[in-house]
C-alpha cells in the first residue's frame, strides 16, 4: 500500500533509512530554477548526518551538472553529491572503448562526455565501430521518424545510451530524451548498453549501498521507482513531476501500468 507524506513530510520516516538517492531534475529542480522546499530537505538530511546521493540521468559528466546546478544558486556541500549517468558511461568507455571510434547523437552541449576520446568520434555512422546516444539532433529533436531511419542500417553496431528517460519537462516544456532514441533502435532490431537509472550499475557506483536501507525519490516510474524495485529499495514517488498529468488521482491503476511498487508518494519534495 502506497503512504501519502503530503501532511506528515518525509521527516516522518527518515530514520528508517540510512541512504537516500534523490533524482534532480523535477525533485530539486525544474530545468530553469531549484525547488525551496527540496533544498531544505536536504538540508535537514545534513544535519540528521543522512547520507544522500542526488542521482541524475545527466549524460554528461559529473562535473557539468554541477556547474549548472552551482549557476541555479546550489552550494558546494550539495553539489559534491551529484552522480550522473553521464559519468557512469564515462567509466565504461575509458575502461572498454579506447580504440573505438563512434558516431555521437545528440546535441553539441553534450560534447563534454568524450572530450578525452574526442578523436575517436567519426562524423558517418557507417565509419563507426559504435553510436553513442546522449539525446537528440537539435534539427530532429521532434522528429522521432527520422532517427527510425537514419538507423535502420545500422542495427548491427551497439548503441550506448547515456540517459536512458524517454521523457523531461523544461519548466512546461515537454523534451525528448536519449532514451526515446535508444527504445527505437532497440525496436528495429538493434542493441542497447543503457547507463543510469533503472539500470544497477549506476547505484553501486555512485555509493556504498552494502547493508544499507535505501529510499530513493524521483518523480520517474518508468527510471526512479523501476530502478528502486529492481535493487528492492524503497521508493518514493514525487506526483506533480513527469506524471502529473497521467496520475490524475488514480494512483494504483497508473503503477499497474508501469509494473512498478510505490512505497510512498508526495506532491512535491518536502520535510
Amino acid at each position: 500500500m502506497t503512504v501519502n507524506l503530503d501532511d506528515k513530510g518525509l521527516n516522518s520516516v527518515v530514520n528508517k533509512f540510512d541512504l537516500f538517492f534523490i533524482d534532480i531534475w523535477g525533485v530539486i529542480h525544474n530545468g530553469i530554477q531549484l525547488f525551496e522546499n527540496s533544498i531544505n530537505v536536504l538540508d535537514e538530511l545534513e544535519n540528521l548526518k543522512k547520507d544522500y546521493v542526488l542521482l541524475t540521468n545527466a549524460p554528461r559528466p559529473n562535473s557539468t551538472v554541477i556547474k549548472f546546478l552551482k549557476k541555479m544558486g546550489m552550494n558546494e556541500k550539495k553539489c559534491e553529491r551529484v552522480y550522473t549517468s553521464g559519468e557512469a558511461a564515462l567509466n565504461h568507455l575509458a575502461n572498454n572503448c579506447n580504440d573505438l571510434k563512434f558516431f555521437h547523437i545528440g546535441p553539441e552541449r553534450d560534447f563534454d562526455l568524450f572530450k578525452l576520446f574526442e578523436k575517436n568520434k567519426v562524423n558517418k555512422i557507417e565509419k563507426s565501430d559504435f553510436i553513442l546516444c546522449t539525446g537528440l539532433f537539435p534539427e530532429y529533436e521532434k522528429e522521432l521518424n527520422f532517427y527510425k531511419k537514419f538507423l535502420k542500417n545500422e542495427i548491427s553496431k551497439k548503441m550506448i545510451c547515456t540517459n536512458p528517460d524517454l521523457i523531461v519537462d523544461r519548466g512546461n516544456v515537454r523534451e525528448y530524451c536519449a532514451g526515446s532514441i535508444a527504445r527505437i533502435f532497440q525496436e528495429i532490431g538493434g542493441t542497447v548498453d543503457y547507463f543510469g537509472k533503472p539500470y544497477p550499475l549506476v547505484y553501486n557506483q555512485a555509493a556504498d549501498i552494502k547493508n544499507k536501507k535505501v529510499l530513493c525519490i524521483g518523480d520517474n516510474l518508468n527510471t526512479d521507482i523501476k530502478g528502486a524495485n529492481k535493487q528492492n529499495f524503497n521508493s518514493m514517488l514525487i506526483s506533480d513531476g513527469i506524471h502529473k498529468i497521467e496520475i490524475n488521482n488514480n494512483f494504483n491503476n497508473l503503477f499497474k501500468e508501469y509494473d512498478v511498487t510505490v512505497d510512498y508518494i508526495q506532491s512535491s519534495l518536502k520535510w
